[in-house]
């Protein structure tokens, strides 16, 4: 295959894995907005959502449903790992929230693990398995799901928080939590919504994703890992970073995977993060205030 064409499908599959990898950045942006803490179970979100969206297509539910009830849920988990684990934890110093967030993804892969088994579980992609040729690219049906998707679901969060009392109350309360209770704005449920948001961000992308790459109880934690990369790329809070960052990680990565060796895919992650934290610890759009929602 030439050079030309090698370079066209690199691309096309990084910007396929960025678009997951920024949706887990927008989930890890969305709660350290709402709630001041870096969420590692955010991988797990996207476990949950796939786990599920293998579980509901294989009752035979339409793609409509199977879609909707997947994030459903992967948002439900998030909201009760935001009642149980973080609410009574508020007024606790910063570390301890962050280390029951590592906690609860242990607890969930674990019990993916005893629920769904050890193995990866595939599952039967949207609309087809014959690939379309692009620019010298094979590009399948499910990237172009995973592209369109995380489109949509980035511009209805835009909307969301430009266009909506909620939505400018959250940003409110993520730009200054105290002057916003002074002005009657209930910070603890605009914590509940953000882990909600998150949750049902993760979940889409794990349902999308499941496709290509199976569903397995072990998959959240590499993708977290990701996610919180692209996330500092980008500037951590900064949700428009979180998703630049997400889609230049994914294609450095399968750049360095494709010219280089794919024993560097992973280590590509850790390399862009130190450089970050180096050379600019805000990120590409990140700045000091980092509390802007989207």
């Amino acid at each position: 295959m030439p050079l030309q064409e090698q370079i066209a499908q690199f691309l096309a599959t990084g910007v396929t894995e960025g678009c997951v990898y920024a949706l887990v950045a927008l989930g890890f942006t969305i709660i350290f907005n709402s709630t001041g803490i870096v969420n590692f179970a955010q991988g797990e979100f996207v476990m949950i959502g796939a786990m599920f969206g293998v579980t509901f297509s294989r009752l035979g539910l339409p793609l409509v449903l199977v879609v909707l009830f997947s994030t459903l849920g992967a948002a439900l988990v998030a909201i009760a790992v935001e009642r149980v684990a973080i609410r009574p934890l508020r007024d606790a110093p910063l570390l301890i929230p962050i280390f029951v967030t590592i906690a609860a993804s242990l607890a969930f892969s674990g019990s993916a693990k005893l629920i769904w088994g050890p193995n990866a579980i595939p599952m039967e992609p949207f609309s087809g398995h014959e690939p379309i040729r692009l620019a010298g690219a094979a590009i399948r049906p499910q990237d172009l799901w995973i592209v369109g998707m995380s489109i949509v679901a980035v511009t209805l969060l835009q909307l969301f928080f430009k266009h909506t009392l909620t939505g400018r109350a959250m940003r409110a309360a993520a730009s200054n939590r105290s002057a916003a209770r002074l002005v009657g704005i209930n910070t603890s449920t605009m914590a509940m919504i953000g882990f909600a948001l998150s949750g049902a961000i993760s979940g889409l992308a794990g349902v999308v994703f499941a496709p290509n790459k199976f569903a397995a109880y072990g998959m959240g934690t590499p993708l977290a890992v990701k996610g919180f990369c692209g996330a500092i790329l980008g500037g951590l809070g900064n949700g428009l970073g979180a998703v630049l960052g997400g889609i230049m990680l994914g294609v450095l990565e399968n750049l360095a995977a494709g010219l280089v060796s794919s024993n560097y895919k992973d280590a590509i992650t850790l390399i862009v993060m130190m450089l970050v934290l180096f050379i600019r610890p805000t990120g590409l759009l990140g700045k000091k205030d980092t509390g802007r929602g989207l």
